[in-house]
């Protein structure tokens, strides 16, 4: 396995790579890599015949007050992780390499990106959409996987891999979860257990909206006075949002359509802000 910290470099090596006519599945991360992040590798695996993860603390995608600088890093460990699961190259940019002096070009999508995480983190997504514009511009994969915990980030990303033409296609991945249900993320290590606990209900308070949805209760309004109800009953765990959307365009649904409808939420246990979704 290759580590790489320059442009110049990576597609040097991905020149003989495609030459060889073999195709390229690109996994971006911002690192401290978990079973989550692996899921996305091994998925990758089995489309691609090499494997391109980034990893890489995306500043732009953080708003002033977030947690930019104390976001976890473990380089060598992730380094270690994706050897071992049989990853051909990891692009490992610094910011002075993805954002050089006089930055000044950003990729916004508007609409999806409106809404839920949106209005909370106004400049978040135009971060996001910059810098995967970016790798998908270095490494040109054939594939980009995702995981299905950031929905709406998904969704955003579909619609800018279709405005804007871009040959590949994005693949997803199910969401993972700890034995508890809580759904893996890197910031789940800030989690003490109160915090845990707190967090936990999340998970739990979906599962009561999916039980009123199985019953025949398919008004959204009610399922998520249900969820919003069930979260509420932990002190330090304060709800952003919660809503029911259509999974591709983000648009709020009256009523739970299976196969279409997804019960996004986000939350914030103290200072760590958790999202996690349930699809019906």
């Amino acid at each position: 396995m290759q580590r790489i910290k320059s442009i110049q470099e990576v597609r040097k090596e991905l020149e003989f790579v495609k030459s060889a006519g073999k195709k390229i599945a690109l996994v971006p991360t911002m690192g401290f890599l978990h079973e989550g992040h692996l899921s996305l590798i091994d998925k990758a695996q089995e489309i691609a015949d090499f494997i391109v993860v980034s990893v890489y603390v995306n500043p732009t995608q953080f708003g002033l007050s977030e947690d930019f600088n104390g976001y976890p890093k473990d380089f060598e460990r992730d380094a270690t992780l994706c050897e071992e699961r049989g990853v051909h190259l990891v692009f490992e940019p610094s910011n002075e390499v993805m954002y050089p002096d006089n930055f000044s070009t950003y990729v916004e999508e508007d609409k999806l990106s409106s809404v839920m995480c949106g209005v909370s983190r106004p400049t978040h997504f135009k971060g996001v959409t910059t810098i995967i514009m970016k790798l998908f511009n270095i490494i040109q994969p054939d594939f980009a996987v995702f995981g299905n915990k950031d929905m709406q980030q998904v969704a955003v990303i579909r619609k800018m891999v279709h405005d804007l033409n871009l040959n590949l296609q994005v693949v997803t991945s199910p969401t993972v979860r700890e034995p508890d249900g809580l759904a893996m993320s890197s910031r789940n290590i800030r989690l003490d257990e109160p915090k845990r606990i707190a967090a936990l209900n999340i998970y739990r308070a979906m599962s009561e909206g999916r039980k009123l949805v199985n019953k025949g209760f398919l008004n959204s309004d009610r399922v998520i006075a249900e969820v919003i109800h069930q979260m509420s009953t932990t002190r330090i765990l304060r709800v952003i949002y919660v809503s029911i959307v259509d999974r591709d365009t983000m648009e709020p649904m009256r009523e739970v359509v299976e196969g279409r409808s997804v019960l996004c939420v986000a939350a914030w246990v103290e200072q760590v802000r958790l999202i996690d979704n349930l699809e019906f």
